[in-house]
């Protein structure tokens, strides 16, 4: 075991704040919850799984694919059975209210030679899925949350030991702390502050620029800056979704990204009028290409971050993007994602962004959602409107 039962007990409890500080409504004793795991999380999902009865709450658990079936399913899986969806599923979803997925992945390599067009069929097929799960989420009868449990793949892939990996997952989610609740919910705070200062501004643009990046953004209308919201743990980004149509410029991605079997480093993208047009990578080019042809949305922005390295205490590389994307180190992060945008950054919340108001104020829409992460030193400034310029953030923290 290497999460003591402190740990795991402490570790279950931050589960619970994020799935209850991510649901809009009060959770009942009759809610169905629903724990999704790798093997090596396993410890976790037991203390989660006790955790959810003695709530009165009704679980349901299912350990996710061996990488050897998942290998298997995108080999030699015919399109029938890519995008076949059990029954009962979508009548499991449609009265799903919360779902907490403890990933623990066993390989990181192993779709690397499966067709990336295979992967996204699948993808497509299941969105409807993910549909469902977001109108009950805007209606306030469904919430989600994940997490990191360290597995020997992990570790390998990011350089560290096992011993030095689980150190990192303790002092990224605060368990070294006798009261980790009490922590994130100080977090928590400390973020509303900073959303509510973001949300003040009438931000035409905004300007990121490092030594490798000189990107132009608009956040848009009807936009709103969200994070930190109990989805993830741990989670330190504060973050909106642009208008696509307006993204302009150069945009790098320091942080090497682990995709669908396939690692991926030095990624440079050139958007123009709200596209890719150009872009190269020093090791993953083609798989890079495949993934912004996924559909036809896959090739613009869903999401505009920043992290706050005040918050996050994460300083490696970790090798799976929950934690990548959350980097604090010295410089903080930004990141972009190709893809899809998030519903909940629409100000009058997402239950009421329509189909038809996605496409008339920019909000992305794809089958991908693909975080691009950037480490440089960098300043980010708000061109707001009528011309004022005013620098929100540089040396990796937010200037209020």
């Amino acid at each position: 075991m290497l999460l003591s039962k402190t740990m795991l007990e402490r570790y279950t409890k931050v589960l619970f704040w994020g799935l209850k500080k991510a649901r809009h409504t009060e959770f009942t004793r009759e809610d169905i919850i629903l724990v999704r795991y790798d093997l090596p999380g396993r410890d976790l999902a037991c203390e989660t799984f006790k955790g959810i009865l003695k709530q009165g709450m009704y679980p349901i658990q299912r350990i996710t694919l061996a990488p050897s079936m998942e290998y298997s399913f995108y080999l030699l899986g015919e399109e029938d059975q890519l995008s076949f969806i059990p029954p009962g599923e979508k009548e499991l979803f449609k009265h799903l209210n919360g779902l907490i997925s403890i990933l623990a992945p066993e390989s990181l390599t192993h779709l690397r030679d499966v067709d990336p067009a295979k992967i996204g069929k699948s993808l497509l097929a299941r969105k409807q899925l993910r549909d469902i799960l977001d109108e009950r989420e805007n209606n306030g009868d469904f919430s989600w949350t994940l997490c990191l449990m360290p597995s020997e793949e992990l570790a390998k892939n990011a350089g560290l030991s096992i011993g030095e990996y689980t150190k990192q997952i303790i002092k990224a989610c605060y368990l070294d702390h006798d009261d980790p609740e009490k922590k994130w919910e100080e977090i928590y705070l400390d973020a509303m502050e900073i959303k509510d200062f973001l949300n003040s501004l009438e931000i035409e643009t905004l300007h990121l620029e490092s030594s490798n990046c000189d990107l132009m953004v608009s956040p848009g209308p009807y936009r709103r800056w969200v994070g930190i919201s109990g989805h993830n743990i741990p989670s330190f980004e504060i973050f909106t979704s642009p208008d696509w149509r307006h993204t302009q410029g150069i945009y790098y991605m320091d942080q090497p990204s682990f995709r669908s079997g396939n690692l991926v480093k030095g990624l440079r993208l050139k958007f123009e009028q709200g596209r890719v047009i150009e872009f190269s990578a020093e090791q993953g080019e083609e798989f890079v290409g495949k993934q912004i042809q996924v559909d036809e949305n896959a090739c613009k922005i869903g999401e505009f971050s920043l992290t706050d390295k005040r918050f996050s205490r994460i300083d490696r590389f970790m090798a799976h993007t929950l934690y990548d994307e959350n980097f604090g180190g010295e410089n903080g992060n930004s990141h972009i994602a190709l893809g899809a945008s998030y519903s909940e950054t629409y100000v009058q919340g997402g239950d009421k962004l329509t189909k038809q108001l996605k496409e008339d104020l920019g909000f992305n829409d794809s089958a991908l959602h693909w975080d691009l992460v950037n480490t440089e030193p960098k300043r980010v400034t708000a061109i707001l409107k009528g011309g004022k310029k005013r620098t929100i953030y540089e040396d990796g923290m937010f200037k209020l």
